[in-house]
């Protein structure tokens, strides 16, 4: 069997944006293999793990990890890989891997194809994205012990897991199975990276500002945590560089776990982030500026709320709250707990918006609407303080909605609105 191209709809490519690694349909290690013992593996048996680097494309953007056994003997070679799922064919079907994904309750399987090698290839000639293959030096013994455990997770009844972005996913993984097969032998000499595990995820996306923001306005206050070495394993290159880095053996015998660092595949470019123009941040401020204008203007006019403007303002930022909520209290991610964004999107604002663009003036709107103003303006005064980083693009269009609810809070009197009709004539 060959290893199957990832599947490039739509829908995959949205969920993929926050998996970690990316993922391609499951495979047998042989076909009509029976359930049984593993494969006998010769002395002669190489294990290495290939690193494919992160691409351009959203479902790529984190890279992804495969463990390799390759037995020249017996001519074995297979590829276990940690991401992979069954990916619905229909439109109904992935909306519901998307809600599932968003809920916390996706089952990625551990899976097995041949020829591993021709993945890093594949991954190359459609993506441009480089692979690297660092061989192990493992003892045979080691080397074998290795391939029941990961022939073992892959059986039916073995191979499922219930993912988690940060804390289990298909570099994690392979990070567990060295740590169980090497044991106390293993020495890892590696820095922790003085970065929460928001900034970790920086450098993947300077190329996608708009998944950038997505990420750091659904991610809440145990994403600035700072991360561990062992934390910052749940990406792939981390994981490369914790085995260069590690040592295998006893006290006074220690070797490199990695014999030997091969580049399987590269090019001009390969492993680059382009940095793309910070859009969200340049149309939050035009944004911000547009409804401040707006807002002086109508002030100096003695025009109160603007009725389409503000109802359509607060009902997007009541269903970007309704989202937030949901992750927040709903879900079973734990790194989008504790969101303070939530002090500016409320779900709540939904409704003072339909009140708006149905023409109707209720008499709470005006303590609504200073109710929201105290909360945005807290939320900006206490921005130095706060436990969680907040990106750049939230700053102006909480200034923007500031602004509107003023208005909304404190309506011109009706003195000033006559003042405004005499010095007009």
């Amino acid at each position: 069997m060959n290893w199957r191209r990832p599947i490039p709809s739509v829908a995959l490519r949205s969920a993929l944006a926050c998996a970690a690694c990316l993922s391609v349909p499951s495979d047998a290690i042989a076909q009509g293999r029976t359930a049984g013992a593993a494969p006998l593996l010769s002395d002669s048996a190489i294990v290495s793990v290939v690193t494919v680097l992160p691409g351009d494309r959203m479902y790529s953007l984190f890279g992804h990890t495969i463990i390799r056994v390759h037995d020249p003997d017996s001519g074995l070679d297979v590829g276990f890989n940690y991401g992979t799922f069954d990916f619905p064919q229909t439109l109904l079907g992935g909306a519901g891997f998307v809600a599932r994904f968003a809920y916390g309750k996706l089952d990625y399987m551990l899976g097995a194809s041949r020829a591993p090698l021709d993945a890093s290839a594949w991954y190359w000639s459609h993506e441009g994205r480089a692979s690297i293959e660092q061989t192990l030096d493992l003892t045979p013994d080691q080397a074998k012990s290795l391939f029941a455990l990961l022939v073992d997770n892959s059986r039916p009844e073995n191979r499922v897991y219930r993912y988690d972005f940060f804390f289990d996913n298909c570099s994690t993984r392979p990070r567990d199975v060295f740590e169980t097969i090497l044991g106390p032998e293993l020495n890892v000499k590696l820095e922790d990276p003085d970065r929460s595990f928001r900034q970790l995820l920086d450098p993947n996306l300077v190329g996608h500002p708009g998944v950038d923001l997505s990420m750091d306005v659904g991610l809440g206050q145990p994403a600035d945590r700072k991360a561990s070495a062992r934390d910052a394993l749940f990406l792939p290159e981390y994981l490369m560089e914790w085995l260069g880095s590690a040592t295998v053996g006893a006290p006074g015998a220690e070797r490199q776990l990695v014999s030997r660092t091969d580049t399987l595949t590269w090019g001009p470019g390969a492993g680059e982030r382009e940095p793309a123009v910070p859009w969200p941040t340049i149309a939050g401020w035009l944004i911000a500026a547009g409804l401040v204008l707006v807002t002086i203007r109508d002030r100096k006019a003695g025009r109160g709320e603007r009725r389409w403007l503000d109802g359509i303002l607060f009902g997007v930022v009541g269903l970007a709250g309704f989202v937030l909520a949901f992750l927040t209290f709903v879900s079973l991610h734990t790194v989008t707990n504790g969101n303070l964004n939530l002090m500016w999107a409320i779900p709540t604002h939904v409704v003072p918006a339909v009140t708006l663009l149905a023409g109707r003036n209720p008499r709470w709107l005006r303590p609504y609407m200073l109710v929201t103003l105290a909360l945005a303006v807290l939320f900006l005064v206490g921005l130095p303080v706060w436990p969680q980083e907040i990106p750049a693009p939230v700053i102006p269009f909480v200034i923007g909605i500031c602004a509107r609810a003023a208005v909304l809070a404190f309506p011109p009197s009706d003195s000033e609105s006559h003042a405004s009709d005499d010095s007009s004539r």
